[in-house]
């Protein structure tokens, strides 16, 4: 444990210490680079908190990460283009500042997981896959057929949303906001591992039959964690697309579900900073690599069958010497 304290107190410190280094080399790119790491690893946080301590492999994460985008969207477009989304029966503005936007996307990806997980959860296994991937491409289709917020072209944000006392269209200022909100909601995770629910869920994850002996009500606790899975996976959602300033239809597609598990998986299932540590490795190597061929994906396939067969507790694990270990 102390020695992977220590690896989660480098990672952290790795992600800060870049993008202050490319500010010194007047490098914004690495900056952005840098930000977008981070802004996908606050993606990987959530679903590793369903995927690691619950054991729930969600193929379906894409429609919070997109919903978020969304929300975001909806309301930055209303608020630049000075119309009101909604006048009966109250008007409701649109709004540019982060923090209310946060909240929506937060809310409104945390309802759809609730309706997502009170039914998924009913199944289990590769039908719990299956149907939450079925939710995923149903939000995909609906988004590429809504022409209000631009279909399958998706829909452009020309101005940054605001947040108080802070420049956000600084890179690095913007990056500043990304990092905390990343530090605090890992933070959060990790109280929440370390309480009576995060310990009963991993029981009920480790066995299930004996969760259910003890009196422990499996779904609900699964559900719970499903749903705050979704928001923090809705709040990366928020400030992807902020960092964009564009949001599509492609936030909600299968491969993005994909992606995210895939930084769970190169840093390391149920590790605090894996998703972090995976995330980085990603955007490290579509950087490096993309330029070299547009097939450099066939390399992250390769490291990460390396991972999954030699390394199963990921990158973290593997630093730390010790293994996660599941049963069932």
């Amino acid at each position: 444990m102390i020695r992977e304290r220590y690896i989660n107190l480098l990672i952290g410190a790795l992600l800060l210490i870049v993008p202050l280094l490319a500010l010194q080399l007047d490098e914004p790119f690495i900056i952005t680079l840098a930000t977008k790491a981070a802004i996908l690893a606050l993606a990987g946080v959530g679903l590793n908190l369903a995927l690691g301590q619950g054991g729930l492999v969600s193929f379906g994460h894409a429609a919070y990460f997109g919903i978020g985008g969304y929300a975001m969207g909806i309301l930055a477009s209303h608020a630049q283009d000075y119309a009101p989304l909604m006048e009966v029966p109250f008007v409701i503005e649109g709004t540019n500042l982060m923090p209310v936007i946060w909240l929506v996307a937060i809310v409104a990806s945390a309802l759809a997981a609730l309706l997502i997980g009170a039914l998924s959860l009913r199944t289990s296994g590769v039908y719990f896959i299956m149907v939450t991937l079925a939710f995923g491409q149903m939000f995909y289709y609906f988004a590429i057929s809504w022409p209000a917020y631009g279909g399958e072209d998706g829909l452009s944000i020309y101005v940054r949303n605001q947040f108080p006392g802070v420049n956000t269209l600084d890179p690095i200022q913007f990056f500043g906001i990304c990092f905390v909100v990343l530090m605090a909601v890992l933070f959060l995770v990790n109280r929440l591992n370390k309480s009576p629910f995060g310990l009963a869920l991993n029981g009920a994850h480790q066995n299930e039959e004996r969760a259910l002996t003890v009196g422990i009500n499996v779904y609900r606790l699964r559900l719970v964690a499903f749903v705050i899975s979704g928001a923090i996976t809705g709040l990366a959602g928020a400030l992807f697309a902020d960092l964009n300033r564009f949001v599509s239809p492609t936030m909600f597609s299968w491969h993005t579900s994909g992606e995210i598990m895939v930084f769970i998986i190169l840093g390391g299932v149920a590790r605090l900073f894996g998703p972090v540590a995976g995330a980085a490795i990603y955007i490290l190597l579509e950087h490096m690599l993309g330029g070299i061929s547009e097939y450099w994906q066939i390399y992250l396939g390769l490291i990460l069958l390396f991972v999954v067969l030699f390394a199963k507790g990921g990158i973290v694990g593997g630093l730390a010497r010790r293994e996660v270990r599941h049963d069932g």
